[in-house]
């Protein structure tokens, strides 16, 4: 149960961040999250879309070098602990999280949404799905 993320490779530069969203817009690629980390060289820019093959296609053509990586969707419930939910059960089954990000999207008002990048990916799945929480497929996203 993954998410496919793409991570482009983008120079840290004024404009270059619009020029690759450009790339995205003219062929009607939907950004549903995005991440930016920086170093003082270039940034990575961390996207979850609509159509994942389509975008990989679309940067390809473009000159972007960029990679796919699997990483966990998670629905939390909207409330004051809704994250401390899914960080305990991760912790009870001693899994690590090496970054994750936010974003909004879909139609219920009752959910936020995390992407998380974890080490073993179907261990926390299966740790989350056990806990009753929802995690979002690939379908999931291009329906938000």
């Amino acid at each position: 149960m993954s998410i496919k993320q793409i991570s482009v490779f983008v120079e840290n530069r004024p404009g270059a961040l619009n020029a690759m969203t450009d790339v995205l817009a003219a062929n009607n690629i939907d950004i549903r999250a995005m991440s930016l980390a920086e170093t003082k060289d270039f940034g990575i820019v961390r996207i979850i879309v609509d159509n994942a093959y389509k975008t990989t296609t679309v940067l390809k053509d473009a000159g972007y070098v960029h990679s796919v990586t699997a990483v966990i969707g998670v629905a939390l419930p909207d409330v004051p602990g809704g994250l401390n939910q899914v960080l305990r059960v991760l912790t009870e089954v001693d899994i690590n999280i090496e970054y994750m990000y936010a974003f909004l999207g879909g139609k219920s008002a009752a959910h936020a949404y995390m992407i998380f990048r974890v080490e073993n990916a179907a261990a926390a799945s299966a740790a989350l799905v056990s806990k009753g929480i929802e995690i979002l497929e690939q379908e999931d996203i291009e329906n938000l």
